[in-house]
C-alpha cells in the first residue's frame, strides 16, 4: 500500500510506513505489557493490511525506531462502521502521531470505498475505564444512553472528541458472587432447566436473535451460520450450555433464557458466561428468566458477564448487585463512533 498524505505535518524524524512482519515485538519492547484484557485484545487489532477481509494497519516510526501504531479494518458482522485502534508510547504521547496516522487511515478508507471496496468509512473505538474511576453508585434514573457515565476528562476521550467522534455505549464485565440471588423453585412452577449442546440448532437460533435485538447500536448481520462459527463453535472456547424453559421442551416450551459457558473445567475464578433471553418475550416475563438462570448459575459459584447497556433486561439486575456489594465491575469499557444519532 502506498501511505496517503498523514495531513498535519510530523514531529522532525518521524515518518508513517505500513505494518510489517515483527512490529508487535518492535512495539511491545517499548509499550509495555497491556493494561488490561481489552487492552490485549486492542492490541490484536493491528495486522498486515489486506483487502479480503479490508484492513489498513500503519505504523509511526521516530528516528526509525517504531513508536506508535493505527488500523482500522471492516467487519463483516457489524457492517455500519469500521473497527479503529491507535496507540502510542507514553513518552510520545501529545505529538500529533495518532492524528497524523487516523488522518491517514481515513484517507486509506475513503479511497477504498470510492474504488467500491468499502460501502462505509464511519469508524467505531473503545477504551477501557480504570475500575478505581468509576462511580460508586448506578447512574441517575435521567442518565440515560450512550452519554451516562461518558468520562470527560479521559485521555482517549479528549482525543476521540476531538476527531469527530461520540459515545454510542458502555461495555463492561461483571463478577457476581455465589448465592447472592435467591435461587427459583422449580418443583411444581413448570420451569425447566436443561443442558443443551453448543451445536444445538434450537440454541443457536436463540443466540443469533439474542445477538441481533441487542445490537441495534452498532446492527449486526449476524446468520444461524456465523452465530455458530463466532459464539459456540469449538474456536470460541464454548464448553458447555444450560437453558431456561418455561415448560418442558416436549410440552412446547422453548427456550426463554440461556447460558454458555466459556471456562471449560470448574474453577474458583469466575466462570466465563454469555447470558441471553428470548427477545420475543414481555421484558418483565425477560427480566425474570434471566435472573432466574443467573441464580441458578450462581448457587455456588460466582460468574462473570459481559454486558452492554443495549441490554436493558440484564443491567438492571447487575446494576442492583453492584450497588450492594454483590458484584464488581472487572472492566468497564467505553465505546465511541463517528456516526452516533443525535450527537452533538
Amino acid at each position: 500500500m502506498t501511505v496517503p498524505d498523514a495531513g498535519p505535518q510530523l514531529p522532525a524524524g518521524v515518518f508513517l510506513r505500513p505494518w510489517a512482519e515483527g512490529d508487535d515485538l518492535r512495539l511491545l519492547e517499548l509499550w509495555g505489557d497491556p493494561a488490561d484484557a481489552q487492552h490485549h485484545q486492542d492490541r490484536a487489532m493491528l495486522r498486515p493490511s489486506s483487502n479480503s477481509p479490508w484492513a489498513r494497519c500503519l505504523v509511526a516510526e521516530d528516528e526509525g525506531i517504531p513508536v506508535a501504531a493505527a488500523v482500522v479494518y471492516a467487519s463483516s458482522v457489524h457492517p455500519q462502521r469500521l473497527w479503529f485502534y491507535a496507540e502510542t508510547a507514553r513518552e510520545l504521547r501529545g505529538r500529533g502521531l495518532a492524528t497524523a496516522l487516523l488522518t491517514a487511515l481515513r484517507a486509506e478508507a475513503e479511497g477504498a470505498r470510492a474504488e467500491g471496496m468499502l460501502a462505509t468509512t464511519e469508524l467505531k473505538t473503545r477504551f477501557a475505564v480504570a475500575a478505581d474511576a468509576l462511580p460508586e453508585t448506578a447512574p441517575d434514573a435521567a442518565e440515560t444512553g450512550a452519554a451516562a457515565h461518558q468520562p470527560t476528562d479521559h485521555p482517549a476521550a479528549s482525543f476521540l472528541a476531538g476527531q469527530g467522534f461520540s459515545p454510542l455505549q458502555r461495555s463492561r464485565r461483571i463478577a457476581v458472587g455465589p448465592g447472592v440471588i435467591t435461587a427459583p423453585e422449580l418443583d411444581g412452577t413448570g420451569l425447566a432447566v436443561e443442558d443443551l449442546a453448543t451445536g444445538s440448532v434450537e440454541l443457536t437460533q436463540a443466540v443469533a436473535a439474542f445477538y441481533a435485538a441487542t445490537h441495534g447500536w452498532d446492527p449486526s448481520d449476524l446468520s444461524v451460520g456465523q452465530a455458530q462459527q463466532l459464539l459456540l463453535g469449538p474456536a470460541t472456547g464454548a464448553s458447555g450450555a444450560v437453558v431456561l424453559r418455561s415448560k418442558p421442551k416436549a410440552q412446547g416450551g422453548g427456550i426463554d433464557a440461556f447460558a454458555l459457558s466459556y471456562t471449560p473445567e470448574r474453577t474458583e475464578d469466575p466462570t466465563d458466561v454469555l447470558l441471553g433471553w428470548n427477545p420475543e418475550l414481555a421484558p418483565a416475563d425477560a427480566q425474570a428468566a434471566a435472573a432466574s438462570l443467573l441464580a441458578l448459575l450462581t448457587t455456588q459459584y460466582p460468574v462473570q458477564l459481559e454486558v452492554d447497556d443495549s441490554m436493558d433486561i440484564l443491567t438492571p439486575i447487575l446494576d442492583q448487585l453492584v450497588t450492594t456489594g454483590h458484584a464488581r465491575v472487572l472492566l468497564d469499557s467505553r465505546i465511541w463512533a463517528t456516526d452516533v444519532p443525535d450527537a452533538p
